[in-house]
């Protein structure tokens, strides 16, 4: 028997597997164009392989450091049958490996979506054998030869894009070059792996679980998003002379994570997005954003985009009261939000950080009862909303009198905590109990429309109980969380639920698949702000980007307009003490809540772009729009520099008359000239930390 080749062509991706003589399967190619003849020497395509797997006991091969390339039973596996059909989603391809030792069988899904050049992809295991056998790793997205295409060295052509993350300081973006990773091109295999990783409950606690990899002499992008909300692994590493991407769920050696399978047992591991474009970030961002939005739950909320008014940042800090709150809930209806949510405190006389669990509201701060305070936000019309923190409890909660053990994460014997707050377990019927007791009484006791979900620990590498490792214990609590909000939103369609864990640490499409809306940041300085705003279209739709804007009191009027353009191409998280403000500031604050009315229903057909490319947090200016038709709308923020002036590439418009005008502020004091042969706009703005909203028509 010959090889044979599987190909693939949909919706402009192309993939190519070969089942050779000896049953073996490669992933030969995956791209935006087809697979070029001859561009693969024969005597490298043995580690073209379309899986990788490791179990206990097993052999590796190869010099292999800590990479998780040639592993066994992976390097053994072969062919046991494919299938290519048409599901609700769209085209799936099946491949079924097996390995004759130990009996062991795994399906390789590729799930395409009608119109966009990506597939999602995950392994499911299967222990046909006789004997129990224990994974150590498992490929979810395996793909070799990311950089044959071309002829420069991988260190001259391949640039990585990874987006860096922190509490306050998220979506960093940064592009590096394989040398400056690390990796330098010095023999055809190595140990040196370029590793991005994630241990613990914060599934962007450092890095977003994404990245793109760029091949500037091809001019393509390889893409990926890892959908999970806990521990997750890539790396690249290099075998016969090319370079290697393995994406997967955790990992035994960087996660804690082990899983035996006895006779008959299985396993599903995290699922991976993975897409390819002729292009670079913008193409791919428009791939990503067109493929969330059709993975994400149907809801009302990412099409309404409703403001939101929320008396935590740079307001009320975590410290309601109803006298505190009844004036914000009147300048917040006066100038247009159509959400009031109280944010922490409501539930505890004082210092609540380590008492939380019970979420009974305070009758200290609410004396008339916190329904009065719920029912005064709807009679302004707007839809009342509670900040909840459901996946903890504190240290000295008097609900943990009511609890036990299996309550929480364990590990040696006790049970873990952080920042004084205890793990809850969603594997636990009891704190499934405890969870929809809370959510029911907030929604059909006190009317609230709005939960603002925070998640301020990190539950570390996971929990022993009934568990074979720590990261087992953590990955099924994971998938029990999201099956019990899957669970919620059936209950209550209608409830919008904010993605919040101290910001952005948990920026994920496992919670952003079924969330509406994600609070990017806590940044409490809003110059620092525009920079993750302007970012965060490459990490999530537009739509469910949840920015703050927070006027100060003691600002001006540029203060408050560089506020408002951070949100206003987003989902607008309004704060700040409106009340206290000067008519003046307030109106601008009513102006541009006016204008996003205007403008929101576009806002979910949008696809980003960067004139300017990727902000730098340390830039002098940002600039970020959202295309819709022919419509472009585009935020440019002054940070510093002498330069009155900035020129802002529009290469795609270049040729056409454009009309320019600028939306937000009315009175805004600028200057501006579009060159229509080079495609450009040229803004000059007032000095100062200053920020503009610009709309062209082409």
């Amino acid at each position: 028997m010959t090889s044979r080749l599987i190909e693939i062509t949909e919706n402009g991706l192309y993939l190519t597997i070969e089942i050779t003589e000896e049953q073996d399967v490669r992933l030969l190619h995956f791209g935006a164009t087809p697979l070029e003849a001859g561009v693969i020497a024969d005597k490298n395509k043995p580690g073209f392989r379309l899986l990788e797997l490791q179990l206990s006991g097993e052999d590796r091969a190869e010099y292999h450091g800590r990479t998780h390339r040639a592993s066994y039973p992976g390097l053994r596996m072969i062919y046991s049958g494919h299938s290519d059909t048409v599901n609700a989603l769209g085209r799936k391809l099946e491949v079924t490996l097996a390995d004759p030792l130990t009996g062991i069988k795994a399906v390789q899904h590729f799930q395409f979506y009608p119109g966009v050049q990506i597939v999602r992809s995950w392994t499911e295991l299967k222990n046909e054998g006789n004997e129990e056998v224990a994974v150590e790793y498992v490929s979810s997205f395996a793909l070799t030869g990311v950089d044959k295409e071309g002829k420069a060295d991988r260190g001259d052509k391949i640039e990585v894009t990874l987006a860096h993350s922190g509490w306050q300081s998220e979506l960093q973006w940064r592009t590096y070059r394989l040398p400056e990773l690390g990796m330098s091109h010095l023999a055809d295999r190595g140990s040196k792996r370029i590793a991005a990783s994630n241990t613990g409950s914060w599934s962007a606690a450092e890095l977003l679980p994404m990245a793109v990899l760029h091949n500037k002499e091809s001019g393509s992008s390889l893409f990926w998003q890892i959908e999970h909300n806990g521990s997750w692994h890539w790396e690249l590493t290099d075998q016969y002379d090319q370079l290697t991407l393995l994406v997967s769920g955790p990992t035994e050696h960087d996660n804690h994570w082990w899983l035996k399978l006895a006779p008959g047992g299985g396993f599903v591991s995290v699922p991976v997005a993975a897409g390819s474009v002729q292009g670079g970030i913008e193409v791919a961002a428009a791939q990503l954003t067109a493929y969330r939005r059709m993975i994400r739950r149907p809801n009302e909320d990412n099409e309404l985009l409703r403001i939101i008014f929320n008396d935590y940042m740079n307001c009320l800090w975590g410290s309601p009261t109803t006298e505190k709150l009844l004036p914000l809930i009147d300048t917040a209806a006066d100038v247009g939000c159509e959400y009031f949510c109280i944010d922490a405190g409501w539930y505890a006389p004082g210092e609540w950080w380590d008492g939380v669990g019970e979420w009974e509201p305070s009758s200290e701060r609410f004396p008339e009862g916190i329904k009065y305070v719920l029912d005064y936000i709807r009679s302004k019309g707007l839809i009342p909303g509670l900040w909840l923190e459901l996946e903890v409890m504190g240290i000295n909660s008097p609900k943990l009198a009511e609890t036990d053990d299996s309550w929480f994460f364990m590990r040696h014997g006790k049970r873990v905590k952080d920042r004084s707050r205890y793990q809850l377990d969603y594997r636990s019927p009891k704190v499934i109990e405890h969870a929809d007791g809370v959510i029911a009484r907030l929604v059909e006791e006190y009317g609230v429309g709005y939960i603002k979900m925070d998640y301020n620990i990190n539950a570390g590498i996971g929990t022993e109980t009934d568990a074979d490792s720590f990261g087992d214990g953590l990955l099924q609590h994971n998938r029990a969380y999201l099956a019990w909000l899957d669970r919620i939103f059936v209950r209550y369609p209608n409830l919008v639920i904010e993605n919040c864990s101290s910001g952005g640490m948990r920026m994920d499409y496992a919670m952003l698949s079924r969330h509406s809306i994600q609070s990017t940041s806590d940044q409490e300085d809003y110059v620092q702000y525009a920079a993750i705003a302007a970012s965060s279209p490459l990490a999530l739709t537009p739509e469910q980007s949840a920015v703050w804007s927070y006027p100060l009191r003691e600002g001006d009027d540029e203060e408050v307009i560089f506020n408002m353009v951070n949100a206003l191409l987003l989902r607008v998280h309004q704060s700040g003490h409106l009340a206290e403000l000067k008519p003046r500031r307030r109106e601008l604050v009513k102006e541009a809540l006016d204008y996003y009315k205007s403008i929101r229903a576009h806002i979910p057909q949008a696809v980003p772009f960067w004139p300017l490319g990727l902000p730098d947090s340390s830039g002098q200016w940002v600039s970020f729009g959202l295309r819709h038709g022919n419509t472009r709308y585009l935020a440019v923020w002054r940070i510093g520099g002498e330069e009155s002036g900035i020129t802002l590439p529009l290469p795609e418009l270049a040729g056409l008359d454009a009309e320019v005008s600028c939306a937000y502020p009315k009175q805004h004091n600028s200057e501006w000239s579009w060159d229509k042969s080079g495609g450009s706009l040229t803004v000059s703005i007032p000095a100062g930390k200053t920020a503009r909203l610009f709309e062209i028509h082409a």
